[in-house]
């Protein structure tokens, strides 16, 4: 099991929807986040995409220098870039990272940010054209000369001289869940990416994904999106999760909600299906809230409880074959040592070379009286709370 965390180039703060304790996302709050899970013991971090954010490749070149064994996942954007330009970027910043980079492919779910983009092809023709960008992508960074031409494509000649140094590419990471995104991700991805569904969902999604890559005699793994709000107890937990929407207003909830209606992304309709804006029905499985979606676009749900609670649905997602997990809180920097404190000594994580038993923040905590080791503090009685 893998845990990332995620660099929130297009905002943070303690509460959704509001400036009321909002914090400015500078390239020195990006670099305490990066540091932060660098040295936590985070095996990577997401970076958004899209025109709400920061541009990803531009942060993530500025990250690699000041972190050691942080893997960053970069969108490659098909009609946004052209294949052979993302193929050269992907393998210098492969090299130049010593092989922490890894691979989103996104295809975009707006049409209207599409639009500002200079794209306007519907649903299927873009997963038709991330097909074919795809195919030039990958042979190019396994060192062919491409030639090809498609509907949406054409290369003559097309090659990458600076081989990436992972082999034969970076890790693609793909998440979609309309019939024209799995098809995409079965043909070519390495890791497919679902956001934080109820798990019987999750449960259909990978056994379908599974069917389909095994009928073009390929294997895939899987990751799943998630907010996490995880505390000592889980009436904390509930409570920090009620504090985190408890500035929005009914107005702010029904235009988010306008925007993601007007988006033919299948994963962003499941997000708001989840809630259809109401507030009442949020605890949609156990210790899964949605109230993250009510205005946030993308990943819109979190694991709540306490770190016992949160481990065990972080553990029954695992059995469903989720090997990594990419987590977000509010405020960044302060959860992720908060998520790596409780969270870590309770799951069976991916060890990295030379960390060996280590605890996070600090082998031990501070000394006692400047001699002793402090030992583990008692378990106080969970409270229950009504969510």
């Amino acid at each position: 099991m893998e845990l990332f965390w995620f660099i929130p180039t297009h905002g943070d703060g303690r509460y959704l929807g509001t400036s009321e304790g909002a914090r400015a996302v500078t390239y020195s709050y990006c670099k305490q986040i990066a540091q932060a899970a660098d040295e936590l013991g985070y095996g990577g971090v997401l970076l958004p995409t899209g025109k709400s954010c920061e541009d990803a490749w531009i942060v993530a070149s500025t990250l690699v220098p000041v972190t050691e064994r942080l893997k960053f996942l970069v969108a490659v954007r098909p009609g946004l870039t052209l294949p052979t330009v993302a193929a050269r970027m992907s393998a210098t910043l492969d090299r130049f990272s010593k092989g922490r980079l890894l691979i989103n492919v996104v295809a975009g779910g707006d049409p209207v940010e599409l639009a500002g983009d200079g794209l306007f092809l519907d649903h299927d023709t873009r997963y038709e054209l991330t097909d074919e960008f795809l195919h030039i992508w990958r042979k190019e960074l396994e060192g062919e000369s491409v030639d090809f031409e498609g509907e949406h494509l054409k290369v003559e000649g097309g090659k990458v001289l600076y081989p990436p140094v992972q082999k034969p590419y970076p890790p693609l990471y793909f998440g979609g869940s309309s019939e024209a995104a799995m098809d995409v991700a079965a043909d070519h991805v390495d890791v497919y990416l679902t956001w934080g569904e109820p798990p019987a969902a999750v449960k259909q999604k990978v056994e379908k994904m599974r069917g389909l890559a095994a009928a073009k005699g390929r294997q895939l793994k899987f990751g799943i999106r998630l907010h996490v709000i995880v505390r000592p107890t889980e009436e904390e937990a509930w409570r920090a999760a009620n504090e985190l929407i408890e500035n929005l207003d009914e107005e702010t909830i029904a235009s988010a909600q306008k925007i993601f209606a007007r988006m033919d992304s299948e994963g962003q309709k499941r997000m708001s299906q989840l809630h259809n804006g109401d507030r009442s029905r949020l605890e949609i499985s156990p210790n899964l809230w949605a109230g993250i979606g009510l205005v946030r676009g993308g990943a819109g749900t979190a694991l709540v409880g306490s770190a016992e609670q949160v481990a065990e649905r972080i553990k029954e997602y695992a059995e469903l074959g989720i090997e990594t997990f990419i987590l977000s809180g509010y405020p960044h920097l302060e959860e992720a040592y908060r998520t790596a404190e409780l969270l870590f000594p309770l799951l069976p994580l991916t060890k990295r070379s030379g960390e060996g038993d280590r605890a996070f923040i600090s082998p031990f905590g501070e000394m006692i009286a400047n001699n002793e080791l402090p030992g583990r503090a008692p378990k106080a009685e969970a409270a229950v709370s009504g969510k």
